[in-house]
């Protein structure tokens, strides 16, 4: 997993606003593709994705004030594909198992 953080934004500048979210938790993204839209008072700059994943979670609101280093969002690695399935389980027996035999009951 990698934490999507605010990147340096300038000489100076060590806070941004949180614009506009191009993806929502849960979305499959790819490395480079734009997550997250900041605005300061000198530049308007996209954050990017490291790399490919499935965003687990997002700490940061639209029109949330952020500073440099803070952390965005959470990209887990990998598609996504399986992940539900496992916790649905929690490591309980296979529900295909079959059952147990019946203890024989003397007469």
């Amino acid at each position: 997993m990698g934490n999507i953080v605010v990147p340096q934004l300038g000489e100076s500048v060590v806070e941004a606003r949180v614009v506009k979210w191009h993806k929502r938790q849960g979305d499959r993204v790819e490395a480079g593709e734009p997550l997250v839209e900041l605005e300061t008072e000198k530049v308007d700059l996209e954050v990017r994705a490291d790399e490919a994943g499935v965003i687990s979670s997002i700490a940061k609101d639209e029109g949330e004030d952020v500073k440099v280093g803070d952390v965005l969002a959470v990209v887990g690695v990998g598609d996504g594909a399986g992940a539900p399935a496992a916790r649905a389980n929690d490591g309980a027996e296979p529900a295909s198992k079959p059952p147990a035999p019946a203890a024989a009951v003397p007469p």
